[in-house]
């Protein structure tokens, strides 16, 4: 396990931060497109922005963070979803937690959710997708 506490995965830990800020943009931009004006399901709407956010997310970290040249790109990047779907998971649950049971506003909510996914994110794509 300390073999992931190095420079060089702090520095990839950085990068990967930067591409999910893009991500950030990406998904309360077409969450609230879809919630907003498409007055889509408020948690359907959150699976939408999360969906197009991930997206955009592997392709930059393919070849920014992890400068992955795996040739089996369907399985890179059906690996790579479905951790993000057990992070949309984690995701909506933090979200309905806070929301239904603290009353916290649902962008902020959001918010936090993206915080703690984005370690588990981080971790498991590291070990286990951009090998």
């Amino acid at each position: 396990m300390l073999q992931y506490f190095t420079g060089d995965v702090l520095i990839k830990f950085m990068k990967f931060g930067a591409v999910g800020a893009t991500g950030v943009f990406v998904d309360f931009g077409f969450t609230w497109l879809s919630k907003e004006k498409a007055r889509i399901q408020k948690y359907v709407a959150n699976a939408i922005g999360f969906t197009f956010a991930a997206t955009s997310n592997y392709f930059l970290n393919r070849w920014w963070t992890f400068h992955s040249n795996n040739p089996e790109l369907a399985i890179e990047y059906s690996r790579f979803l479905f951790f993000s779907v057990v992070g949309l998971g984690m995701n909506t649950m933090v979200i309905w937690f806070l929301v239904t049971k603290r009353n916290h506003n649902f962008y902020m909510s959001k918010l936090f959710a993206i915080g703690i996914v984005t370690v588990w994110n981080f971790f498991v794509n590291l070990m286990f997708t951009f090998v």
